[in-house]
């Protein structure tokens, strides 16, 4: 009896902690704010904008309903324990007692994943963009071994993946490549990928087969519903190029001007596109990513604003080496933002990402 309270009272703690970092008193004043909303019968005048004041109501009266709940069971599974610890024979009691510990932690599992991945577009598809760094035909190579591995990641969860768009390298690999992952919360837990990613290998390239070290940026985009509020373009601020595509693809891909390059003049982000088989799918890939593009950016000031009204200091970039993997003189992956570590390389490169993914959320939590 006495392990069976260990563990209830570890189980309040654990609770007190994540609902301390939940900011339940900030939820429920955003639930006032947005009943008093819903209630203005103006609303619905912008059917887009009602539909998404009341989705953000509900989701919102989900989350906290759901620990509000959890808080009761905790604290009925507690009463119960200090009744049967009074029995004089509290064995009757534990199995049932211990059926609803179990559930509870369970319950608290599922909820702790859900707020390590509370945030912006976390439960959106994913566009990621990977690009080779220092390291020549090495680089290009490891730059497509990564969306490989990302590809095999996307296949193990049962989510669609799309290679939008590559340019290949001219001996080897990708110069880059951007995949478009289809998926819930594929976005929430493809932020751990974001970053450099570094290799260091016995180098298939090189005639004496040295040590080699490669480079390669991973940049994650919340994909965009088609027709979502979220971010317009005027057409006035693109300017877009058409040229021949490179490399593989259909019987027309290298005879007329297909491939799209589409530049945004305010900001100066620049996306090509050249997979697609024809010069107007081109465009609307390109415009897709794009959107991505501008999205991420302004999440990105967001962040720093907010991490500017915490005091905290706002990183200039990433850093140089936010995970490594090695496979010469010794194998291992290590994240260097979490400080996780597993010696199963192969695993990794075929998609086996949850273990790295993961710790990496709950040191954003923890953080």
């Amino acid at each position: 009896m006495e392990e069976l309270r260990a563990r209830i009272a570890a189980l309040g703690v654990r609770l007190e902690e994540l609902l301390q970092k939940l900011d339940l008193a900030g939820k429920r004043t955003a639930i006032a704010a947005l009943e008093v909303e819903a209630a203005d019968t103006s609303l619905w005048d912008d059917p887009q904008r009602g539909a998404v004041v009341m989705q953000r109501l509900t989701t919102l009266k989900t989350k906290t309903e759901g620990w509000d709940a959890m808080q009761h069971q905790l604290r009925d599974i507690s009463d119960m324990a200090q009744l049967a610890a009074e029995e004089p024979d509290p064995t009757a009691f534990i199995d049932d007692i211990t059926a609803q510990t179990s559930q509870l932690e369970g319950e608290l599992d599922r909820a702790e994943m859900e707020l390590m991945l509370d945030r912006p577009y976390a439960d959106h598809s994913a566009v990621v963009t990977i690009t080779a760094g220092a390291g020549g035909i090495d680089a290009q190579d490891w730059t497509e071994m990564l969306t490989r591995m990302y590809l095999r990641w996307a296949e193990r969860r049962g989510f669609k993946a799309e290679l939008l768009d590559s340019t290949v390298g001219e001996e080897a690999g990708f110069k880059n490549a951007t995949v478009e992952i289809d998926g819930e919360y594929a976005y929430g837990y493809l932020l751990s990928e974001r970053g450099s990613h570094r290799l260091v290998r016995l180098s298939p390239f090189d005639s004496a087969h040295r040590r080699q070290t490669s480079f390669a940026a991973v940049e994650v985009l919340p994909a965009i519903d088609e027709g979502a509020p979220e971010i317009t373009i005027d057409p006035k601020d693109l300017d877009i190029d058409t040229f021949r595509a490179t490399g593989a693809g259909g019987q027309n891909v290298n005879k007329v001007s297909s491939a799209v390059r589409m530049t945004h003049i305010p900001t100066g982000i620049v996306v090509n596109c050249q997979d697609q088989r024809s010069q107007l799918q081109n465009r609307e890939v390109a415009l897709r990513i794009l959107k991505a593009k501008l999205l991420d950016l302004e999440l990105r000031r967001r962040e720093e604003e907010q991490a500017k009204l915490r005091g905290e200091r706002v990183a200039a970039a990433f850093g140089n080496r936010d995970r490594s993997y090695v496979i010469h003189p010794y194998t291992a992956v290590k994240d260097e933002r979490s400080g996780y570590e597993t010696t199963d390389t192969n695993a990794v490169f075929d998609g086996d990402l949850d273990p790295l993914m993961e710790a990496y959320l709950r040191s954003q939590l923890t953080g």
